[in-house]
């Protein structure tokens, strides 16, 4: 009795893993739905990014789907940085870490989005990305 009353945390802990481990996976599935429409996407636990041309759609990742989502035109973004705790970080320096990290995107009207990310090497290749799209749009444009 005193043996199975010592492995009932243990069994609450496995029990709380699967838990949150089904409440991931159902995130993931939304998200795999919701990506179908974009040329490229990402997925992470602060939030979902999708580019479809030269727009791009991100919002927070539940279970349901995507919340809050934003649509932003590349053709209103004027600059695009990536920035680790509330700091720029150089185009050129390639290992960085911190707690936050977020590409910032601000338009002509002076609105500044914010996407987050967790890992920062995968916002470096967004950041890259977007980058020759903005100047394949003023290419296009000029």
């Amino acid at each position: 009795m005193e043996r199975g009353l010592l492995w009932l945390p243990l069994l609450a802990v496995f029990i709380g893993l699967a838990w949150a481990g089904w409440h991931e996976f159902q995130k993931v599935q939304a998200y795999e739905a919701w990506a179908t429409g974009f040329d490229r996407s990402k997925y992470d636990i602060r939030s979902m990014l999708g580019q479809r041309g030269d727009e791009l759609t991100w919002g927070r990742p539940t279970r349901q789907g995507p919340v809050d989502l934003t649509t932003l035109s590349l053709q209103q973004v004027t600059t695009l940085q990536l920035e680790i705790n509330g700091e720029m970080v150089p185009i050129d320096q390639t290992s960085f870490t911190g707690k936050s990290v977020e590409l910032t995107l601000a338009t002509a009207s002076g609105e500044t989005y914010r996407i987050p990310f967790t890992d920062g090497d995968l916002a470096r290749r967004w950041e890259k990305a977007l980058h020759q799209s903005l100047q394949a749009l003023k290419s296009a444009s000029a």
